[in-house]
């Protein structure tokens, strides 16, 4: 995974409902309704950090 997925996350996030800010530290802060659902990576080294991210939005109604 690569900065380039999670940038496309971000807009298929933003799309259905989904509030994504920056943080200081190169991450983005993902919130639906004012409640936080998860941090996503701002550049993924783990290949696994952006599906566990994925899982975690699907429980809060992301559909990819």
């Amino acid at each position: 995974m690569s900065g380039k997925d999670v940038r496309q996350l971000i807009k298929k996030l933003e799309a259905q409902g989904f509030d994504v800010t920056p943080t200081k530290n190169n991450h983005w802060l993902v919130k639906k309704n004012g409640t936080r659902v998860t941090t996503l990576p701002g550049t993924p080294s783990d290949s696994r950090s952006l599906k566990n991210c994925i899982a975690a939005l699907k429980r809060h109604g992301y559909t990819p």
